[in-house]
């Protein structure tokens, strides 16, 4: 697969959602985003504001996560954080969807879910990007594509394959899968233990349009030096 510093770079998400990140951690996440022309810094909530003041006129979208990372949050909740999050100036917001609910065969209470955070993220702003998070390694590939289509039926612009936080993160399998599962139309998140550049050029391969990543910097350094 051929591609430049400036394709690569422009479909991750570099992430920092570790609980020990200080403010200082996501001033330099922010700044390397900056300078490495990034799509976005991916967060959480409570350094939206932070990411803003610091990705001020730049390209660079703010990006953060709604009830991270167990999706089991009571759903009047993951909506208020949604829409508290887009009011601090997020500009896409990335779901757990609430796995418990869907596992469950609460298809309907799973999908209202969605919806309740979909609902108040528009309310605030049309124009965000919202992603839902599916944890691809806890459902089987039935549920991946039911889930997938679930997320977009809901209204989510992305479907995404992993927190990073649970037993494995993302699969190139699986991004081929939700890629067939949600057509041509809707973007797929690949995150979750992506490192090295041939784990990012896999994930783009089989239909990835986002990579989530702590490391991107050293992605894009790998592929400067094979160029």
């Amino acid at each position: 697969m051929t591609i430049t510093l400036k394709e690569l770079a422009g479909v991750i998400d570099h992430t920092l959602l570790r609980p020990e990140a200080t403010e200082q951690d996501i001033v330099s996440l922010c700044h390397e985003a900056r300078d490495n022309g990034f799509a976005a810094v991916c967060i959480n909530p409570c350094y939206i504001s932070l990411a803003c003041r610091q990705l001020e006129h730049t390209p660079v979208s703010a990006c953060t996560v709604i009830g991270f990372p167990l999706g089991a949050s009571e759903p009047l909740v993951k909506a208020a954080e949604a829409a508290a999050a887009v009011r601090a100036g997020a500009s896409e917001v990335d779901v757990v969807m609430n796995i418990g609910f869907f596992k469950s065969g609460l298809f309907h209470r799973a999908q209202a879910d969605l919806e309740g955070v979909v609902h108040a993220v528009r309310q605030e702003n049309k124009n965000i990007v919202i992603k839902v998070i599916l944890e691809t390694c806890l459902l089987s590939n039935d549920e991946k594509v039911a889930a997938s289509r679930m997320a977009v039926a809901a209204g989510a612009d992305f479907v995404k394959t992993s927190t990073g936080f649970s037993y494995s993160g993302a699969l190139a399998s699986d991004v081929k899968l939700l890629r067939q599962a949600v057509g041509p139309g809707i973007g797929v998140k690949a995150a979750g233990g992506i490192r090295d550049l041939a784990s990012a050029l896999s994930m783009l391969r089989e239909g990835a349009t986002r990579i989530g990543s702590s490391s991107g910097v050293a992605i894009l350094k790998e592929l400067k030096s094979k160029i």
